[in-house]
């Protein structure tokens, strides 16, 4: 009897003590605060936002004038043809003045070079239409630069966070502490990610628009060829 009293006794007692070996067990969860993370990049991140907000409204206003420049109405040619075949000049030049797309700018300049040999009409649509694909594509080397300039910031980051690591490894002589070394460790780190991110998301940026552009030009040649080929019609 006296040695169950005994085991009763002991564990009333862990029992007791349990809530308070729990509390003190369980540490607090380190979270990773990404603005901290940033602000420890140094001024290489500070470079890598100027470039990102430069390169990220190039983008948005290029994408806004190409989806404009690729919307054309489908009735364009149609009526240009009937007014070239009734003899309405100065109603398809106003046509393709009130269209204001690249492809009407084109056929607009082909209008005006109408009697002359076939092929001054097609050199000079082809001018206008590479001056044309030039104001689509302004803009262009911004975004390139970006993608191509940021990954190499990112590791300038690297090696300077690298070296004030070892400088102050080296300072510290035989009392190397951990502590010294994280700032200069986390600058390494940090702007390689940053780097490579901001890299990676203008270049799939950069890749879209040049993509979009080719579609713009695919329908400024279909244009081309059209009223080319209204002019070889022969005469009724």
């Amino acid at each position: 009897m006296s040695i169950l009293l005994f085991l009763q006794t002991v564990g009333a007692q862990a029992v007791e003590q349990m809530p308070n070996l729990t509390a003190t067990a369980v540490p607090a969860e380190a979270k990773i605060n990404v603005l901290d993370l940033a602000v420890k990049g140094g001024w290489i991140m500070i470079v890598l936002l100027i470039l990102s907000l430069i390169a990220c409204y190039v983008f948005i206003q290029r994408f806004i004038i190409i989806k404009r420049a690729g919307k054309e109405d489908e009735t364009f040619m149609n009526r240009i043809k009937d007014y070239i075949h009734e003899g309405k000049i100065d109603s398809a030049l106003n046509l393709c003045r009130n269209t204001n797309t690249p492809s009407s700018r084109m056929i607009e300049k082909g209008i005006t070079r109408l009697g002359r040999p076939m092929n001054d009409v097609m050199v000079a649509i082809e001018n206008v239409g590479n001056i044309e694909v030039a104001k689509l594509e302004k803009g262009f080397p911004v975004i390139a630069t970006t993608a191509s300039g940021a990954p190499m910031l990112g590791f300038l980051g690297t090696v300077t966070g690298m070296v004030r690591a070892f400088f102050d490894m080296a300072n510290a002589g035989s009392n190397v502490d951990i502590s010294l070394l994280s700032s200069g460790i986390y600058e390494a780190l940090v702007t390689t990610v940053g780097g490579l991110i901001v890299g990676i998301i203008f270049l799939f940026a950069y890749n879209y628009l040049v993509s979009q552009v080719d579609k713009v030009v695919n329908k400024m040649e279909a244009r081309t060829m059209e009223f080319m080929d209204l002019l070889n019609e022969p005469a009724n």
